[in-house]
């Protein structure tokens, strides 16, 4: 029977003797082979989307990989380089919400940086004190408001409650606008975002 090519690069990896006899696939692991499927078309290459490790897993030392942090620390040196990490972990550390940017957007664009750098190293607090002070002041006093003081002295979970509640209500760009018009309101009164998101995080935390 014919067989893909299998020569070169095995020899880096010292594959260890299965001793189990149950196994659990990963539901992540499925999902990600679902996504690269191959279907065995007469145009499609069954290596054109391993070509590159393949190439570069050839190149390492005879039984040089021993352990799967082994093969991780490797791959991520030769495809995600200290430059290339550090490129981005600044663009996460000097993070700040566009002139034009709504919150939703800003934390979505925020959340995309750190999953374009899943080695960034920042603890759940750092993200959160980035994220928090890269805000227009508005966006500030409106988590603050809804945390009841200082939004920076509540438990991470409930800051990214918070967050995720807000970034849900959809703000209106004209939203200063309509702020200045109702300036007669009195100041005490908490306004019907603010009181929603409230409604909204006390929900999502009773419910863990």
């Amino acid at each position: 029977l014919l067989q893909a090519p299998t020569e070169g690069y095995e020899d880096a990896l010292v594959v260890p003797t299965i001793i189990a006899d149950n196994f659990e696939l990963n539901h992540g692991l499925l999902t990600l082979v679902k996504n690269k499927q191959f279907y065995g078309h007469d145009k499609e290459d069954p290596h054109a989307h391993i070509r590159t490790a393949r190439i570069w897993l050839e190149k390492e030392p005879l039984r040089s990989i021993f352990t799967w942090d082994d093969l991780v620390s490797k791959f991520i040196n030769q495809f995600f380089t200290p430059s290339k990490t550090t490129s981005l972990r600044n663009e996460i550390t000097n993070f700040q919400q566009r002139f034009d940017e709504s919150f939703s957007e800003a934390w979505d664009r925020f959340k995309d940086l750190l999953r374009a750098c899943p080695y960034h190293g920042f603890s759940k607090l750092d993200q959160l004190n980035t994220f928090y002070n890269a805000l227009n002041s508005k966006d500030q006093d409106s988590l603050n408001s809804t945390a009841g003081g200082n939004f920076l002295d509540k438990m991470p979970r409930e800051c990214l409650s918070i967050i995720e509640s807000k970034s849900k209500v959809r703000y209106s760009r004209d939203k200063p606008v309509v702020s200045k018009v109702s300036t007669n309101a009195s100041t005490s009164d908490v306004s019907p975002d603010v009181a929603e998101l409230k409604d909204m995080v006390k929900a999502l935390l009773l419910d863990k």
